[in-house]
């Protein structure tokens, strides 16, 4: 592995319905962008994180259960795309920012999942991205990057190329809000993002397209610190 890090967010939906494909495709683009950089993953909790959440809340579980469902489910997923990689990863789950920067010591591929209750997957991901000194931050989602309004309902919504952190809180702050804005970047991020000023992009969740971010090609949307 490189001795470079780069953390990348991975979205839910790569764990769905066709998982043992996409994972098969994910496992390889991280140890081809091995040799350079060592990647630190963080999954996302998907449909099936949805599915349980939902059930318990018509159960009346409070807020903090459900995030802690979430979490379990997120983790379930880290553990798929660690036998996907094999030998080639950390072979556990780190479920603390410290077991993150032990397990990142070794060298291999870490996978992890949500790691506090109150915490979005992109938040968690955004301060191991501190705490692993990453020289890069990729959240890999739905959709291709940042727009000034949801693309799926305004066929205008214009997608930025580079956003200040400022302008993304106001994005955030407004009706207007960000396409899936909890799923894109939410506050806690942002500000884990400005004070250690962490290059970031939100991109499409794709092999291909997530390695030509690490290349440096210019895809999605950079956040500008």
């Amino acid at each position: 592995m490189g001795t470079e890090r780069v953390v990348i967010k991975l979205s839910g939906r790569v764990f769905g319905d066709d998982a043992a494909g996409e994972l098969k495709k994910y496992a390889r683009m991280l140890l081809d962008i091995g040799e350079r950089i060592q990647p630190v993953v963080v999954a996302g909790g998907g449909k099936v994180a949805r599915h349980y959440i939902n059930i318990a809340r018509g159960f009346g579980s409070d807020e903090a259960s459900l995030d802690i469902l979430g979490i379990e489910v997120s983790r379930l997923n880290a553990r798929l795309l660690i036998a996907a990689l094999g030998d080639d990863a950390y072979p556990g789950v780190p479920v603390d920012l410290e077991q993150v920067g032990k397990a990142a010591a070794g060298g291999k591929v870490v996978v992890t999942g949500g790691l506090h209750p109150g915490q979005s997957t992109n938040a968690t991901a955004a301060l191991i991205a501190e705490k692993v000194k990453a020289k890069k931050f990729l959240n890999a989602t739905d959709v291709d990057g940042i727009y000034d309004s949801d693309p799926n309902k305004n066929k205008n919504a214009k997608m930025f190329k580079d956003i200040t952190v400022k302008k993304c809180l106001e994005l955030l702050g407004s009706e207007n809000s960000v396409a899936g804005a909890y799923d894109l970047m939410d506050i806690v991020a942002l500000k884990v993002i400005e004070r250690s000023k962490i290059p970031t992009v939100v991109l499409k969740s794709d092999p291909a397209t997530i390695k030509s971010a690490i290349a440096g090609k210019p895809i999605g949307t950079r956040i500008v610190v």
